[in-house]
Protein backbone atom coordinates (compact mmCIF):
# COMPACT_ATOMS: atom_id res chain seq x y z
CA UNK A 1 0.00 0.00 0.00
CA UNK A 2 1.27 3.56 -0.47
CA UNK A 3 1.12 5.11 2.69
CA UNK A 4 1.74 8.62 4.72
CA UNK A 5 3.14 7.93 8.26
CA UNK A 6 2.83 10.61 10.72
CA UNK A 7 4.06 10.50 14.44
CA UNK A 8 6.35 11.44 16.18
CA UNK A 9 8.11 9.22 19.97
CA UNK A 10 9.78 5.78 19.86
CA UNK A 11 6.12 4.81 20.11
CA UNK A 12 5.30 5.63 16.78
CA UNK A 13 8.96 4.87 15.59
CA UNK A 14 8.20 1.15 16.04
CA UNK A 15 5.01 1.33 13.94
CA UNK A 16 6.69 3.49 10.76
CA UNK A 17 10.00 0.08 10.83
CA UNK A 18 7.14 -2.67 10.32
CA UNK A 19 5.67 -0.61 8.12
CA UNK A 20 9.08 -0.58 6.07
CA UNK A 21 10.08 -4.27 6.77
CA UNK A 22 6.50 -5.34 6.13
CA UNK A 23 7.07 -3.71 2.26
CA UNK A 24 4.52 -0.92 2.47
CA UNK A 25 5.61 2.14 0.26
CA UNK A 26 6.31 4.72 2.60
CA UNK A 27 5.54 7.81 0.48
CA UNK A 28 6.37 10.38 2.99
CA UNK A 29 6.90 11.13 6.90
CA UNK A 30 5.52 13.58 8.68
CA UNK A 31 7.09 14.34 12.34
CA UNK A 32 7.05 17.23 14.89
CA UNK A 33 9.95 19.56 14.56
CA UNK A 34 13.22 19.22 16.29
CA UNK A 35 13.30 20.51 19.71
CA UNK A 36 15.88 21.83 21.99
CA UNK A 37 16.97 19.52 24.98
CA UNK A 38 19.35 19.16 27.30
CA UNK A 39 21.46 21.40 29.08
CA UNK A 40 23.15 22.69 26.39
CA UNK A 41 19.36 22.63 24.79
CA UNK A 42 21.25 21.34 21.23
CA UNK A 43 18.24 20.78 18.62
CA UNK A 44 17.31 16.78 19.22
CA UNK A 45 15.06 15.07 16.28
CA UNK A 46 11.73 12.85 16.86
CA UNK A 47 12.87 9.23 17.04
CA UNK A 48 10.51 9.16 14.18
CA UNK A 49 12.72 11.53 12.09
CA UNK A 50 15.89 9.49 13.17
CA UNK A 51 14.62 6.84 11.43
CA UNK A 52 12.79 8.03 8.74
CA UNK A 53 16.06 9.58 7.84
CA UNK A 54 18.14 6.40 8.35
CA UNK A 55 15.85 4.56 5.94
CA UNK A 56 16.11 7.69 3.20
CA UNK A 57 12.26 8.49 3.52
CA UNK A 58 11.11 12.03 2.25
CA UNK A 59 10.18 13.86 5.34
CA UNK A 60 8.48 17.15 6.53
CA UNK A 61 8.28 18.51 9.97
CA UNK A 62 5.74 21.38 9.72
CA UNK A 63 5.01 23.61 12.96
CA UNK A 64 1.09 23.46 12.29
CA UNK A 65 -1.22 20.67 10.37
CA UNK A 66 -4.29 23.08 10.27
CA UNK A 67 -4.89 25.14 7.58
CA UNK A 68 -1.02 24.31 6.02
CA UNK A 69 -1.89 24.56 2.06
CA UNK A 70 1.65 23.19 1.35
CA UNK A 71 1.37 19.97 3.26
CA UNK A 72 -2.07 19.41 2.01
CA UNK A 73 -1.24 19.75 -1.30
CA UNK A 74 1.58 17.55 -0.82
CA UNK A 75 -0.88 15.21 -0.05
CA UNK A 76 -3.46 15.34 -2.87
CA UNK A 77 -0.36 15.09 -5.25
CA UNK A 78 0.96 11.89 -3.31
CA UNK A 79 -2.66 10.63 -3.17
CA UNK A 80 -1.81 7.87 -0.27
CA UNK A 81 -3.79 4.83 0.20
CA UNK A 82 -3.90 5.09 3.70
CA UNK A 83 -2.30 7.74 6.30
CA UNK A 84 -1.13 6.00 9.49
CA UNK A 85 -1.27 8.33 12.75
CA UNK A 86 0.40 6.99 15.80
CA UNK A 87 1.55 9.63 18.60
CA UNK A 88 1.61 12.23 16.07
CA UNK A 89 0.69 14.80 18.73
CA UNK A 90 -1.66 17.10 16.48
CA UNK A 91 -5.15 16.57 16.27
CA UNK A 92 -5.72 15.69 12.25
CA UNK A 93 -8.02 18.62 10.26
CA UNK A 94 -11.09 16.98 7.61
CA UNK A 95 -9.52 18.34 5.19
CA UNK A 96 -6.36 15.89 5.50
CA UNK A 97 -8.61 13.19 7.06
CA UNK A 98 -11.04 13.17 3.67
CA UNK A 99 -7.54 12.33 1.35
CA UNK A 100 -6.68 9.04 1.88
CA UNK A 101 -8.66 6.20 -0.50
CA UNK A 102 -9.39 3.91 2.72
CA UNK A 103 -9.16 6.89 5.09
CA UNK A 104 -6.80 7.57 8.31
CA UNK A 105 -5.51 5.09 10.99
CA UNK A 106 -4.81 5.39 14.01
CA UNK A 107 -2.89 2.94 16.40
CA UNK A 108 -3.75 4.62 20.01
CA UNK A 109 -2.52 2.87 23.36
CA UNK A 110 -5.94 1.92 25.69
CA UNK A 111 -8.87 -0.11 25.07
CA UNK A 112 -10.93 2.47 23.75
CA UNK A 113 -13.29 4.00 24.38
CA UNK A 114 -11.24 4.13 27.68
CA UNK A 115 -8.74 6.70 28.10
CA UNK A 116 -9.20 9.24 25.24
CA UNK A 117 -6.18 11.49 24.45
CA UNK A 118 -2.64 12.15 24.83
CA UNK A 119 -1.21 9.87 27.79
CA UNK A 120 -3.38 6.91 27.62
CA UNK A 121 -0.58 4.49 28.74
CA UNK A 122 0.74 6.73 31.64
CA UNK A 123 -3.06 6.86 33.25
CA UNK A 124 -3.69 3.33 33.21
CA UNK A 125 -0.90 2.73 35.24
CA UNK A 126 -1.50 6.14 37.11
CA UNK A 127 -5.15 4.67 37.96
CA UNK A 128 -3.78 1.01 38.90
CA UNK A 129 -5.67 -0.47 36.22
CA UNK A 130 -4.77 -4.65 35.78
CA UNK A 131 -4.92 -4.53 31.79
CA UNK A 132 -5.17 -2.47 29.21
CA UNK A 133 -4.07 -2.80 25.15
CA UNK A 134 -3.86 -1.13 21.92
CA UNK A 135 -7.06 0.00 19.25
CA UNK A 136 -6.65 0.55 15.56
CA UNK A 137 -9.42 2.79 14.54
CA UNK A 138 -10.52 5.07 11.16
CA UNK A 139 -9.95 8.63 12.36
CA UNK A 140 -12.65 11.51 12.43
CA UNK A 141 -12.78 14.98 13.45
CA UNK A 142 -13.19 13.96 17.26
CA UNK A 143 -10.69 12.89 19.81
CA UNK A 144 -10.18 9.42 19.51
CA UNK A 145 -13.80 8.82 18.79
CA UNK A 146 -13.67 6.99 15.60
CA UNK A 147 -14.90 3.90 14.62
CA UNK A 148 -12.66 0.77 16.23
CA UNK A 149 -11.30 -1.79 13.52
CA UNK A 150 -9.50 -3.93 15.83
CA UNK A 151 -8.29 -4.33 19.60
CA UNK A 152 -5.74 -6.30 21.20
CA UNK A 153 -5.59 -6.74 25.02
CA UNK A 154 -2.81 -6.96 27.63
CA UNK A 155 -2.40 -7.36 31.12
CA UNK A 156 -0.12 -4.72 33.37
CA UNK A 157 2.25 -6.68 36.21
CA UNK A 158 2.26 -5.49 39.14
CA UNK A 159 5.29 -3.65 39.27
CA UNK A 160 5.26 -2.20 35.50
CA UNK A 161 6.37 0.89 34.97
CA UNK A 162 4.56 3.09 32.08
CA UNK A 163 8.10 3.33 30.72
CA UNK A 164 7.82 -0.95 30.45
CA UNK A 165 4.59 -0.79 29.52
CA UNK A 166 5.42 1.48 26.51
CA UNK A 167 7.82 -0.45 25.01
CA UNK A 168 5.24 -3.56 24.92
CA UNK A 169 2.21 -1.89 23.72
CA UNK A 170 4.99 0.06 21.09
CA UNK A 171 5.31 -3.45 19.42
CA UNK A 172 1.99 -4.94 19.88
CA UNK A 173 0.50 -1.63 18.14
CA UNK A 174 2.92 -2.44 15.06
CA UNK A 175 1.75 -5.80 14.88
CA UNK A 176 -1.62 -4.73 14.95
CA UNK A 177 -1.32 -2.01 12.51
CA UNK A 178 0.46 -3.90 9.93
CA UNK A 179 -3.23 -6.97 10.49
CA UNK A 180 -5.14 -3.77 9.99
CA UNK A 181 -3.62 -2.93 6.90
CA UNK A 182 -3.51 -6.47 5.43
CA UNK A 183 -7.16 -6.97 6.29
CA UNK A 184 -7.71 -3.90 4.65
CA UNK A 185 -6.64 -4.00 2.23
CA UNK A 186 -8.06 -7.67 1.46
CA UNK A 187 -11.75 -6.15 2.59
CA UNK A 188 -12.11 -8.37 5.23
CA UNK A 189 -12.03 -6.06 8.40
CA UNK A 190 -15.42 -4.55 9.93
CA UNK A 191 -15.33 -1.30 11.80
CA UNK A 192 -18.01 -1.17 14.49
CA UNK A 193 -18.92 2.61 16.15
CA UNK A 194 -17.65 3.23 20.01
CA UNK A 195 -20.19 2.37 22.45
CA UNK A 196 -20.28 2.84 26.13
CA UNK A 197 -18.95 5.05 29.03
CA UNK A 198 -15.62 6.95 27.57
CA UNK A 199 -12.70 8.25 29.74
CA UNK A 200 -10.03 10.73 29.22
CA UNK A 201 -6.55 10.95 29.54
CA UNK A 202 -5.19 14.02 29.39
CA UNK A 203 -1.45 15.12 29.39
CA UNK A 204 0.17 14.68 32.27
CA UNK A 205 1.01 17.92 34.55
CA UNK A 206 3.93 18.50 36.72
CA UNK A 207 2.04 19.30 39.90
CA UNK A 208 0.56 15.41 39.98
CA UNK A 209 4.30 14.48 40.91
CA UNK A 210 4.34 15.69 43.70
CA UNK A 211 3.65 12.82 46.78
CA UNK A 212 0.93 13.66 49.04
CA UNK A 213 1.63 11.49 51.56
CA UNK A 214 -1.66 12.99 53.84
CA UNK A 215 -3.67 11.86 51.30
CA UNK A 216 -2.75 9.02 49.59
CA UNK A 217 -2.27 5.27 50.42
CA UNK A 218 0.59 3.04 49.86
CA UNK A 219 -1.24 1.64 46.77
CA UNK A 220 -1.56 5.28 45.10
CA UNK A 221 1.41 6.35 46.04
CA UNK A 222 3.11 3.63 44.10
CA UNK A 223 1.11 3.46 41.16
CA UNK A 224 1.73 7.49 41.26
CA UNK A 225 5.67 6.39 41.34
CA UNK A 226 5.15 3.54 38.26
CA UNK A 227 3.28 5.72 36.30
CA UNK A 228 5.75 8.61 36.44
CA UNK A 229 8.59 6.56 35.56
CA UNK A 230 10.86 7.03 33.51
CA UNK A 231 9.21 10.22 32.18
CA UNK A 232 8.79 12.77 34.96
CA UNK A 233 9.35 10.75 38.68
CA UNK A 234 7.27 11.17 41.47
CA UNK A 235 9.06 13.56 44.02
CA UNK A 236 8.87 14.68 47.97
CA UNK A 237 11.32 16.97 49.95
CA UNK A 238 13.11 15.94 52.67
CA UNK A 239 15.28 18.84 54.24
CA UNK A 240 13.61 21.20 51.85
CA UNK A 241 15.49 19.23 49.07
CA UNK A 242 13.87 17.60 45.85
CA UNK A 243 13.96 13.57 46.35
CA UNK A 244 12.54 11.51 43.02
CA UNK A 245 10.86 7.94 43.58
CA UNK A 246 11.54 5.89 40.72
CA UNK A 247 10.51 2.28 42.47
CA UNK A 248 8.92 1.19 45.46
CA UNK A 249 7.47 -1.74 47.07
CA UNK A 250 4.42 -2.28 49.67
CA UNK A 251 5.26 -3.86 52.89
CA UNK A 252 3.09 -6.13 54.46
CA UNK A 253 3.50 -4.20 57.91
CA UNK A 254 0.94 -1.24 59.45
CA UNK A 255 3.07 1.37 61.66
CA UNK A 256 1.58 4.00 64.16
CA UNK A 257 3.92 6.78 62.58
CA UNK A 258 2.89 9.73 60.81
CA UNK A 259 2.85 9.62 56.84
CA UNK A 260 5.82 10.51 55.55
CA UNK A 261 7.91 9.60 58.30
CA UNK A 262 10.91 7.69 58.27
CA UNK A 263 10.73 4.70 59.69
CA UNK A 264 14.37 3.06 58.48
CA UNK A 265 17.20 4.91 56.95
CA UNK A 266 20.72 2.92 56.37
CA UNK A 267 22.71 1.09 54.07
CA UNK A 268 21.74 -2.31 55.31
CA UNK A 269 18.12 -2.33 55.73
CA UNK A 270 16.80 0.46 53.19
CA UNK A 271 14.77 3.47 53.84
CA UNK A 272 11.45 2.48 54.79
CA UNK A 273 8.80 5.16 54.78
CA UNK A 274 5.20 4.95 56.96
CA UNK A 275 1.74 6.01 54.71
CA UNK A 276 -1.57 6.36 55.66
CA UNK A 277 -1.85 2.63 55.68
CA UNK A 278 1.23 0.88 56.46
CA UNK A 279 4.46 1.34 55.10
CA UNK A 280 6.58 1.26 51.70
CA UNK A 281 9.96 0.25 51.09
CA UNK A 282 12.01 2.86 48.39
CA UNK A 283 13.89 0.30 46.22
CA UNK A 284 15.54 3.39 43.89
CA UNK A 285 15.66 7.06 44.21
CA UNK A 286 17.10 9.98 42.98
CA UNK A 287 19.01 13.01 45.10
CA UNK A 288 18.52 16.47 44.05
CA UNK A 289 20.46 17.47 41.36
CA UNK A 290 22.01 13.98 41.26
CA UNK A 291 21.77 10.52 39.65
CA UNK A 292 19.28 7.69 39.73
CA UNK A 293 20.46 5.28 42.60
CA UNK A 294 20.35 2.08 44.31
CA UNK A 295 18.46 3.06 47.53
CA UNK A 296 21.23 1.08 49.67
CA UNK A 297 24.32 2.49 47.27
CA UNK A 298 22.26 5.81 47.59
CA UNK A 299 22.29 5.79 51.86
CA UNK A 300 26.05 5.33 51.83
CA UNK A 301 26.68 8.66 50.73
CA UNK A 302 23.34 10.56 52.25
CA UNK A 303 22.14 10.46 55.42
CA UNK A 304 18.30 10.50 56.04
CA UNK A 305 17.21 10.52 60.03
CA UNK A 306 15.02 8.57 61.19
CA UNK A 307 12.01 10.40 62.95
CA UNK A 308 11.93 12.89 60.37
CA UNK A 309 9.79 13.65 57.67
CA UNK A 310 9.02 13.65 53.95
CA UNK A 311 6.66 16.27 52.89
Amino acid sequence: MNIVFMGTPDFARDSLKALVENGHNVELVITNPDRPKGRGMKMIPSDVKVYALKKGLNIEQPIKIRNNLEIIEELRKIKPDVICVVAYGKIIPKEILDIPKYGCINVHGSLLPKYRGAAPIQWSVLNGDKETGITTMFMDEGMDTGDILLKEKVQIGEDETTGELWDRLSIIGANLLIKTLKLLEEGKINSEKQTGDFSLAPMIDKSMAKIDWKNKNSQEIKNLVRGLNPFMGAYSFFDEKKIKFWKIEILDMVTDKEPGEVIIANPKDGLKIATIDGIISVLEIQGENAKKMNILEYLKGNNIEVGKKFN
